[in-house]
């Protein structure tokens, strides 16, 4: 067995005893709120993967937290197979399964730990436990746990859907692929030997695609609950998640960028940050630097 299939069957193993507990707690919590007894199970699910993070010294673990943990959530709430459900169970899970496949495709061994994690190890010191947790780990469950909310909310609701469910379904969609075909396309470009910039692709359009479906994803799924119920409060997540990545992510990843690329700057300035936008400059190609 190679150190991939060992990795991942050691990262299953932990996500399958992180399941277990999760569901034990929704199961045996005396609390009467569901949403309150799942978000209790994924603090305490995501608590384990830290331990098994901080135990193997790889934070990276975490990872596929992000696209497993809603396909686990929303199974607590299904009641019936009827329209709405069957619609957002198709949304969430052809998003979840797709996702988690990329990471599985990413993955390379224990040994590789994210980038990201190394900075904020490198910058933290001390201090490097409390933000591994509270940073790495319990920010991205809280943040997914909240784009949840309109899922849960939906799937609690008695209210048949009207034809908007439809317009969320295909922001679900478009979104998946959106994700689907710029990870394909950096992928292809670091397989053909690509060490600079991408600028061809929907990468010409948006600096960031695979983000923007991201986002659009869990806009999506806000869409598909306001089909059954008006609570727009509950738009709350989706916009959290925006601003994670508008403040956090994108400048994160664009600064290492301009680091390592000189071009990276000058496809900045005719490249738009997130949104889909015809680039300023036409020239803009698919640059490799030497």
């Amino acid at each position: 067995m190679n150190e991939k299939k060992r990795g991942l069957l050691l990262i299953g193993s932990i996500y399958a005893i992180a399941i277990a507990l999760g569901v034990m707690l929704v199961v045996l919590l005396p609390l009467e709120s569901l949403i309150l007894r799942v978000a209790i199970a994924d603090v305490v699910a995501t608590a384990f993967v830290f331990a098994m993070s901080t135990l193997l010294k790889n934070s990276s673990i975490y990872d596929p937290y992000w696209s497993v943990a809603p396909m686990v959530m929303v199974l607590a709430f299904v009641r019936t197979f009827d329209l709405k459900t069957v619609l957002l169970l198709s949304a969430i899970f052809i998003w979840g399964i797709r996702l988690t496949l990329n990471w599985v495709y990413t993955f390379r061994s224990m040994e590789r730990q994210d980038w990201r994690y190394d900075h904020f190890k490198n910058i933290s010191g001390k201090a490097w436990p409390l933000v591994n947790f509270f940073g790495i780990h319990l920010m991205p469950t809280v943040v997914v746990f909240l784009a949840m909310l309109p899922a849960f909310l939906m799937l609690q609701s008695d209210a048949n859907a009207t034809g908007i469910i439809y317009l969320g379904l295909l922001m679900c969609l478009a979104a998946t692929f959106i994700q689907t075909v710029s990870d394909m396309q950096m992928h292809r470009f670091k397989a053909e030997g690509g060490s600079g910039v991408l600028a061809s692709g929907l990468w010409r359009y948006s600096r960031h695609p695979n983000y923007f479906g991201e986002i659009l994803m869990w806009f999506g799924i806000y869409v598909m609950m306001l089909s059954v119920t008006a609570q727009f409060w509950a738009g709350i997540g989706a916009l959290v998640n925006l601003a994670m990545f508008v403040f956090i992510s994108i400048p994160l990843m664009e600064n290492r960028q301009k680091g390592k690329h000189d071009a990276y700057a000058d496809y900045c300035n005719v490249t738009s940050p997130l949104l889909f936008w015809p680039p300023k400059d036409d020239l803009v190609e698919n640059r490799k630097e030497a």
